[in-house]
């Protein structure tokens, strides 16, 4: 049991490593704003497959930490200008371009837990760097596909623009924001990163963690699509109101059902946990249009340290109480993003 418990504790901590390159996103979005976003776009696939199949052949704790790092160095120069690029070729429809955005990534991540358990039985961890041609492929596609956007990739900002004058105007919609991530980052911290360890716990099979692992993901990809485009037609806060609202039942209801009930309950808890994503991302889009790599910078710093700090909250809480009982207490967390998002307001659009 002290192992268990030490190993929860471990996951939280590569998790906040992950992330710490988080706290570099709002300089990374001034850098951003000044250069032609889709290069750092085409490049970091790259960096991140190879970062991530070289972890297979470590040897110790501190080489792990150091290619979680690199990859979220990378994942950084990706993720911050990659939505700013969407809302420019996007037009007056960027919830829509933020759902075909996130649905990708969603995608990506459901197959993703069956491609390295695959690879794993396959080749054994130690060979996992055979997966790195598919990294690099990734690059070289999105080479030929996005240098065609010369044209509308790159705006200069106004000298004048001053940064410290943006936060002290966005203030009050970045700390409902950080309340908002914190509750989000709680739910998404126990499924994504616990959830096949809560399914080990009780049995199943390190496939049956895998699928329902990637079923949540692919939900949640069905939930980003959706979402996007609804709140394009409702408005962005009615609809995270709605996803807000929705979630503590539906995660109630998985707690408590069971065979094929169990994995539709599953589905409806990721379709609506990740369909805040793209909204989000749209409001902070149509914040700032001065500054919109820096904008999604910090909103990055914000969402992705919030939600390395709840994974370390819910494994150290997980050590404490038993993952099982985390897992009874999730309603509870998803009912705390309630008030948050009825704080938001409308953003003009």
């Amino acid at each position: 049991m002290e192992k268990l418990s030490l190993n929860f504790f471990l996951i939280g901590i590569l998790t906040v490593i992950q992330r710490l390159a988080a706290l570099l996103n709002p300089f990374i979005g001034i850098l951003v704003d000044k250069k032609e976003l889709r290069y750092f776009i085409i490049l970091t696939p790259a960096i991140t497959a190879i970062s991530m199949s070289l972890i297979g052949l470590t040897s110790s704790f501190a080489q792990l930490a150091v290619l979680l790092f690199i990859t979220g160095i990378s994942s950084a120069f990706f993720h911050v200008p990659g939505p700013v690029l969407i809302r420019k070729v996007a037009g007056d429809k960027t919830g829509l371009g933020m759902s075909f955005y996130m649905v990708a990534g969603e995608l990506a991540r459901a197959i993703g837990p069956i491609v390295i358990v695959s690879a794993v039985s396959w080749w054994g961890l130690e060979n996992t760097y055979r997966l790195i041609p598919a990294g690099v492929l990734a690059s070289i596609i999105l080479f030929y596909r996005l240098r065609k956007l010369k044209d509308v990739d790159f705006k200069k900002p106004p000298a004048n623009l001053n940064i410290k004058q943006t936060l002290i105007e966005l203030k009050g919609f970045f700390l409902v924001l950080t309340g908002y991530s914190f509750t989000r980052g709680l739910m998404r911290g126990l499924l994504i990163t616990f959830l096949p360890v809560y399914l080990t716990s009780q049995g199943e099979s390190l496939w049956v963690a895998a699928y329902s692992l990637s079923i949540l993901e692919l939900a949640g990809a069905a939930g980003s699509l959706v979402a996007g485009g609804i709140s394009d037609k409702i408005g962005r806060r009615n609809t995270l109101i709605i996803i807000a609202l929705v979630t503590p039942v539906l995660m109630l209801g998985y707690n408590n059902a069971s065979g094929v009930f169990n994995i539709v309950m599953l589905s409806l808890v990721g379709f609506f946990i990740f369909g805040s994503g793209p909204v989000l991302l749209a409001m902070v889009q149509e914040k700032n249009a001065e500054r919109p790599s820096f904008t999604n910078g910090v909103y990055m710093t914000i969402n992705f340290a919030l939600g390395a700090l709840a994974a370390l909250f819910v494994g150290w809480l997980s050590d404490r109480i038993g993952i099982e009982s985390v897992f009874q207490l999730a309603p509870v967390f998803a009912m705390l993003a309630i008030p948050f998002a009825f704080m938001f307001k409308e953003p003009n659009r």
